[in-house]
């Protein structure tokens, strides 16, 4: 297990860590900024990251940004957005070679350094308004992202179960935003509201690989300002959710395998003490091919084409996902409670427990070897307003016991039963 020590220090409004590895031969940069998940900016959210990726102030085109990344050795540069609990998140990324690696080469942290600040806070603009072309290019190209989830019926029957699950709830909003809200944003209020999440967002940005941590700070510091940090750390309150009895929404489409896909609160979050027992609850119930829901609900009774389950670790959901033939609904339905039933029974055999805890820990040791990864695991703090180390939880799976899965397991309510099934006659999916 690899050791990590994380140095955090505030610069101009901007959370910076250090993680110190010499285990890559990249330095590896991740910006992350954060703002409540809101209906009037969710769509603008979305738009931004293929905007902002067709060029900066001095590499203007994506040809020309190109040619930048090639001469930093092939540097790679991404952005997206993504919500985690009811938060939107844009996150930028850069890898660049270390130049302890590349003979006689000096500058290239400096250089890369630049351009991640000029992606950052100077993208391409005229007039204080992105280029209306680029604008109704990547309107077209977000639309065709939002048509594709309604054909991937597997992403659309999650979307609509959350959208039943938590009607009224930040939570619910698409990610990926409204068509409806194309013809309102112009090229000039896309690049206001981006100037406005520049100095108003809370920005955490990450450092990991081997390198010199105060020629770093003083190069970053001289080119990532904010112009003025309205607030660190923005929320908006949202109604509280009430337990309520289960709901069940059945929709009809042209479709040949049905979607069941049940939906749970499960009033643990990444902050919460038990959160651990949480992740392994979800290994032995549907996480793994090992699991419960596989097991019983595919293999045994043959009534899945695939059967899983997944949280949602700061809203404090979990989805349960299974492929049926639309005629077993009711009893694949009920097979799915059962297992939940036989969790909160405490009906977990040891050998199952201890496999559980293993393949979580290989996953997340899988994950840390990855710098990315890595980064995604300690930004998990940031979130949920919790310091936890990797190796703090990867502990903490370790000493689950068999009675705090149980525990756990009394508190997960069963909220939204959702079914995309079959019209009848000939189907296609």
């Amino acid at each position: 297990m690899q050791q990590i020590t994380e140095k955090r220090l505030n610069e101009h409004g901007i959370n910076i860590h250090f993680i110190q590895s010499k285990k890559y031969k990249t330095i590896n940069f991740i910006a992350k900024l954060k703002a409540p998940l809101e209906r009037e900016t969710v769509t603008k959210r979305a738009l931004l990251p293929y905007v902002l990726k067709q060029g900066t102030k001095n590499h203007p085109s994506r040809k020309d940004l190109q040619l930048k990344l090639d001469d930093l050795y092939g540097a790679i540069l991404s952005i997206d957005s993504g919500k985690k609990g009811e938060n939107h998140i844009l996150t930028y990324r850069m890898e660049l070679a270390n130049p302890k690696f590349i003979p006689e080469e000096t500058s290239i942290i400096e250089e890369g350094i630049d351009l991640f600040g000029e992606f950052l806070f100077h993208p391409y603009a005229i007039n204080n308004a992105f280029d209306e072309k680029i604008i109704d290019r990547e309107k077209d190209t977000l639309k065709q992202k939002i048509n594709s989830i309604k054909d991937d019926k597997m992403q659309y029957a999650n979307m609509r179960l959350i959208d039943e699950m938590c009607e009224g709830e930040a939570y619910a909003l698409h990610v990926h935003g409204y068509e409806e809200d194309f013809n309102s944003i112009t090229p000039e209020s896309l690049y206001n509201y981006y100037q406005t999440l520049l100095n108003d967002n809370q920005f955490d940005l990450y450092v990991l690989g081997d390198f010199d941590e105060q020629k770093m700070r003083d190069h970053i510091t001289l080119l990532m300002k904010r112009d003025s940090i309205k607030t660190a750390n923005r929320t908006v309150e949202y109604p509280v959710h009430k337990d309520r009895e289960p709901n069940e929404v059945i929709e009809k489409q042209n479709v040949q395998q049905a979607k069941l896909h049940i939906g749970y609160r499960t009033n643990i979050t990444y902050k919460d003490d038990d959160y651990a027992a949480l992740q392994v609850f979800n290994g032995v119930f549907g996480g793994f091919p090992s699991s419960k829901l596989f097991i019983n609900v595919r293999e045994k009774n043959s009534l899945a084409y695939y059967a899983s389950s997944r949280m949602e670790s700061h809203k404090g959901l979990l989805f349960v996902f299974s492929g049926i033939a639309p005629t077993d609904f009711e009893k694949a339905r009920d097979i799915i409670r059962e297992q939940m039933t036989a969790m909160k029974n405490g009906d977990i055999k040891d050998d199952a427990l201890s496999e559980t805890k293993d393949l979580i820990t290989n996953q997340l040791l899988e994950t840390m070897d990855h710098p990315q990864g890595l980064i995604e695991l300690l930004y998990q703090q940031v979130l949920g307003e919790k310091e936890m180390s990797p190796n703090e939880l990867l502990n903490n799976i370790k000493h689950v016991t068999k009675e705090q899965v149980i525990e756990v397991a009394q508190k997960i309510k069963e909220d939204t039963v959702y079914l995309l099934t079959s019209e009848g006659g000939q189907a296609n999916e």
